[in-house]
């Protein structure tokens, strides 16, 4: 199983970002996937998460700027970033909790590469 972030860049403060992760491999079903990042110097947090039914949470620090949604069918999640903030920059990791095969009836929780997005004027 793979994770395969996509997006970032660096972007001035007040634009926009997309960023996308798809889940790749042995893959039987997916339960919750989210979207963390670690600024420099800082401990990575949480930013959303998202179930396979579509109910998300939210960090404070992003409420009304950032929507997380997925693709079941592809195995996708994405994170549109609105009204970025210079606070806002940091390397964003997808992750996603995956059952291989049918046999197994565990999840595992799997890491994308992460993808730096800069906000800077």
């Amino acid at each position: 199983v793979q994770l395969q972030a996509f997006g970032g860049g660096l972007v001035q403060p007040g634009g926009f970002l997309s960023v996308s992760c798809a889940a790749s491999g042995s893959i039987f079903g997916i339960n919750d996937m989210s979207w963390h990042r670690q600024a420099p110097g800082k401990q990575r947090e949480l930013v959303a998460r998202i179930t396979s039914g579509g109910s998300t949470n939210y960090a404070d620090s992003v409420k009304g700027r950032f929507t997380i949604s997925r693709d079941n069918a592809k195995n996708v999640v994405y994170l549109q970033m609105n009204r970025l903030k210079p606070e806002d920059t940091a390397v964003y990791y997808c992750n996603a909790e995956i059952r291989p095969d049918y046999y197994s009836p565990r999840y595992y929780a799997y890491w994308g590469q992460g993808t730096l997005v800069t906000v800077s004027s």
